[in-house]
């Protein structure tokens, strides 16, 4: 007796699904079934006291060099505002206040970035990559030598990295997994000099005089950082052809 079309579809369908989700696939790792071991029970209750749901939430990250501080938020799929979930210490720096704008400057990037690689097996401990150079870096940076590879990542050294330490790469590489695996293609990741008060901006151009063009980027981060704070939500960020951004900063 053949099987009901209704059937034979499910069996079509399960038979076609790819064999392991992005979860199961990153959890192959042993780094990674350590972090979810160690870490998973304390962020699920976090999530939890925030009113967010395990296998339905995005995630958006906020680095700022002055603080030294990568800052956490999610917020359900289908709501508009981000909640605060933590604050993750930035253990090294290097370079200065300002973009990065080519290959050895030691720069960590500043500007509007993403999430674009998992890497469990990293050199330190665990890494998310950020996809720099952006499309305003590729316009405004050294053409020929713009560098790359710029990661968040555990252990406490870097080269234009975000170091956190392994107890809070962890957690994080977690999150961003969880997250991907509830089909956030893209984490954003806002990188800012500073949190972008007035005074802070004042302070920046007054201690470290910069290009036009970076100022032009700071105008577009104090904008965004902004919005956000006054929001909780993330507004859009258009990349312009001269290098520069347009940010539509309301609904």
């Amino acid at each position: 007796m053949l099987p009901s079309p209704a059937i034979l579809f499910l069996l079509i369908k399960l038979f076609f699904l790819p064999e392991n989700d992005f979860k199961k696939a990153q959890c192959r790792y042993p780094r990674v079934r350590y972090a979810y071991a160690q870490k998973q029970q304390d962020f699920d209750k976090l999530l939890k006291e925030k009113g967010i749901h395990l296998q339905a939430f995005n995630l958006y990250l906020q680095v700022f060099k002055k603080e030294q501080e990568l800052v956490l938020y999610a917020k359900n799929n289908g709501d508009k505002k981000f909640h605060y979930l933590k604050t993750f210490p930035i253990c090294a720096s290097s370079g200065n206040y300002g973009p990065k704008r080519q290959q050895g400057d030691r720069q960590v990037p500043e500007g509007f970035y993403h999430i674009d690689r998992f890497n469990p097996s990293s050199n330190y401990y665990l890494s998310l990559g950020i996809n720099y150079p952006n499309a305003s870096d590729k316009i405004l940076g050294h053409q020929a030598a713009l560098g790359g590879d710029i990661f968040i990542h555990g252990a406490c050294v870097t080269i234009g990295c975000v170091p956190i330490e392994d107890e809070g790469i962890m957690e994080l590489y977690m999150a961003c997994v969880e997250a991907r695996n509830n089909g956030q293609a893209r984490i954003p990741v806002t990188i800012f000099p500073a949190k972008m008060t007035v005074s802070n901006i004042r302070n920046l151009k007054e201690q470290h005089p910069v290009s036009k063009a970076t100022e032009q980027l700071w105008f577009s981060l104090a904008k965004a950082y902004d919005y956000f704070e006054e929001t909780q939500q993330l507004p859009r960020i258009q990349f312009l052809d001269d290098g520069t951004h347009r940010v539509y900063a309301g609904h």
